[in-house]
C-alpha cells in the first residue's frame, strides 16, 4: 500500500476510553468506499489501521477479551497524505516530525506494521443510539516507557492489500471486513474472487532520531 500526497462492531466489548499503549498489528486495504458527508457523496480509496492494546483500565484491570486475548481497536482512513487528510495528521503525531518531500511522494504504509504508540480512545454515540470507541489521537511511545521495556507482541503482523491480494490473510478477515472490502470496484476486478456477505445486524465506521518508522 504506498499511500501520496494527492473503529468497529459496536456489539463487541469495547476499549476503555483513556490513552493506551498500543502496537499496530494490521493494515487492511478497503477499497474506493461511497463516504457521504454535509450532502455530498464521494468515492474514496479507504485503509484500515489495527491496534493491539496493552496495559491496564483505571480499575487496574488488563484490558483484555474474554479469553484473556489483548483487546483492539482500529480506525479508517481515507489513503491520502494529503496536507488536510487525518491519516497524515496521525502519522505526522505518532512520528514526532513532518513528512519529506521525498516521503511525500512515495510512502509505503507497511513500515508502520509492528510499530508502538500510544492512543487516545473517546467514546462517542452514534446515529443508532449505540457507543463506540473511537481513536481520536496517535502519539510516540515516550522513551522512559521504552526504557522500561515494551510489552511483549501478541498478533503477527499482517496486510491485505488489493492490488497484490493474498488470500489467506483476506480469508482469516472477519465477514463483516470482507463484505466491505467486496463492494469496493478494486474487488469487482479481481477475477474468480469468493463472496461472502456480512452478518445480520452488522455496522462499519467508518522525535527527532528516535521515529518508530
Amino acid at each position: 500500500m504506498i499511500v501520496s500526497d494527492t473503529g468497529g462492531n459496536a456489539d463487541f466489548k469495547q476499549v476503555p476510553a483513556g490513552m493506551h499503549m498500543a502496537r499496530c498489528y494490521r493494515l487492511v486495504d478497503l477499497g474506493t468506499q461511497k463516504q457521504e458527508w454535509q450532502g455530498q457523496t464521494k468515492m474514496l480509496r479507504k485503509v484500515m489501521v489495527s491496534f493491539e492494546i496493552h496495559g491496564e483500565d483505571e480499575d487496574g484491570q488488563p484490558i483484555v477479551m474474554d479469553d484473556g486475548k489483548p483487546m483492539s481497536i482500529s480506525k479508517n482512513y481515507t489513503l491520502s497524505l494529503a496536507e488536510k487528510a487525518s491519516l497524515r495528521a496521525d502519522l505526522v503525531s505518532w512520528r514526532g516530525r513532518d513528512f519529506t518531500d521525498a516521503e511525500l511522494r512515495r510512502f509505503d504504509l507497511k513500515t508502520i506494521l509492528g510499530a508502538w504508540a500510544m492512543i487516545s480512545v473517546v467514546h462517542a454515540q452514534g446515529n443508532n443510539g449505540k457507543t463506540y470507541a473511537n481513536i481520536v489521537n496517535i502519539i510516540g511511545v515516550p522513551a522512559a516507557i521504552k526504557k522500561a521495556g515494551l510489552p511483549e507482541p501478541f498478533n503477527e503482523t499482517s496486510s491485505f492489500s488489493l492490488d497484490e491480494p493474498d488470500m489467506k490473510v483476506f480469508e482469516k478477515l472477519s465477514k463483516g471486513i470482507r463484505a466491505k472490502i467486496e463492494m469496493s470496484p478494486e474487488w469487482r476486478a479481481l477475477s474468480q474472487a469468493p463472496r461472502v456477505h456480512a452478518p445480520a445486524g452488522w455496522r462499519f465506521d467508518d522525535m527527532e532520531d528516535d521515529v518508530p518508522f
